[in-house]
């Protein structure tokens, strides 16, 4: 493999918040073990030299962490595992680090620590605080609005590089211009807005924060008017999604597996080592060995991979004479159903309402941003 990334999950399932819209507690919580506990170190090294054995010369690994909440299994076992990377380093091969995380636990020490090895943190932040306190909740069933803001002036003040994510709910989107300019009140200029998810086993759009297909596309009409307007003021603020769109209007590859057309492109590796190909699908069905029993590479190439690298290829049925098909390519996989026979995507239609509103203008930035690159 020319380049591995890895989205770790060192303390599994386990939370200090009680999220009631948790994708990942409704994923683990349809598997065999809901939570495989706490990565030992062993696992950690095991998995650590995996990615050195797997890169190619002159490559790169991503060492990502995600959870549950990752910062549970410790600052400890960071401090452990960035030393331990030093064991098995070779020249030539780049090494990032990220982790997204609520921030609950951050103090000066881990701030130090971030800053020091460059990890960029994911920090999630749903909007404006009547949203995000509504649905990010800790055990105690308090809001956490305050206290994430204060872990991010934390950070910010140490000069760990941050972004933040929204999770776009049904009440999010109805609010899209007023969430983007309160993110950016808090200064941060790299933005992540992800649509909710339904829990697998049940009907989308039944649930008190469900995200509907038309307030879907309506929330990101309103959010890419502010967006624009920011752009043509010469005030950047980076938005995956839009970065994606504008990045392949300029025939540059997106930045992400929902807008790249394909599926696979990087390994879950679950806290006792088992490896899945999406964190979306870390499913007993979809385990494709175990660290300890197998390579990367084999883990790769192995039958079940390339059937989930096959199906992520398929498109909706729609796609096919969808004239926004070289920039949405029909959108994340777990995001597409069986309706009377035929493969759609649930949010289809609020994609095609963005398309056809914003589509001008996209293609105005692609062309400007082309022409400062001299590729246009």
């Amino acid at each position: 493999m020319k380049n591995v990334s890895l989205l770790i999950k060192p303390a599994s399932s386990l939370c200090n918040l009680c999220c009631r819209y948790c994708f990942y507690d409704d994923v683990s919580g349809n598997r065999s073990v809901k939570s495989m506990g706490l990565m030992s170190e062993a696992t950690a090294e095991r998995l650590i030299q995996s990615a050195f054995e797997a890169v190619g010369p002159g490559g790169a690994i991503s060492f990502a962490f995600q959870g549950g909440e990752p910062t549970l299994a410790g600052l400890n076992f960071f401090q452990k595992f960035v030393a331990a990377e030093k064991n098995y380093a070779r020249p030539g091969i780049r090494v990032s680090h990220a982790i997204q995380t609520n921030g609950m636990v951050f103090d000066e020490e881990w701030a130090a620590f971030l800053r020091e090895h460059q990890f960029l943190v994911g920090l999630s932040v749903d909007g404006i605080k009547e949203i995000h306190d509504l649905y990010r909740k800790d055990r105690e069933s308090e809001g956490t609005w305050n206290r994430v803001t204060k872990v991010l002036h934390l950070l910010q003040k140490n000069q760990v590089e941050v972004n933040l994510l929204c999770v776009v709910t049904g009440q999010c989107a109805r609010s899209p211009q007023k969430v983007y300019h309160t993110l950016k009140k808090l200064g941060v200029n790299y933005l992540q807005f992800i649509p909710c998810l339904d829990p697998l086993k049940k009907e989308r759009g039944k649930a008190p924060y469900s995200l509907l297909p038309e307030a879907y596309g309506k929330f990101l009409c309103g959010l890419f008017d502010a967006w624009y307007l920011d752009w043509k003021n010469g005030q950047y603020v980076s938005i995956r999604l839009f970065d994606d769109y504008v990045h392949l209007m300029m025939g540059l590859p997106s930045g992400s597996c929902a807008t790249s057309g394909s599926c696979g492109s990087y390994f879950v590796v679950e806290s006792d080592g088992s490896l899945y190909p999406c964190d979306f699908y870390v499913l007993d069905e979809w385990r494709l060995g175990k660290l300890a029993d197998n390579s990367l590479t084999d883990a790769g190439q192995c039958a079940l991979a390339e059937q989930f690298q096959s199906d992520g290829r398929k498109k909706p049925d729609a796609c096919a004479e969808c004239k926004w098909l070289p920039i949405c390519f029909g959108g994340c996989k777990r995001d597409w159903q069986t309706v009377d026979g035929r493969l759609e995507n649930y949010y289809c239609k609020g994609l095609r309402r963005f398309f056809e509103y914003a589509a001008p203008r996209l293609s105005e930035i692609a062309h400007t941003e082309a022409s400062y690159r001299g590729g246009i």
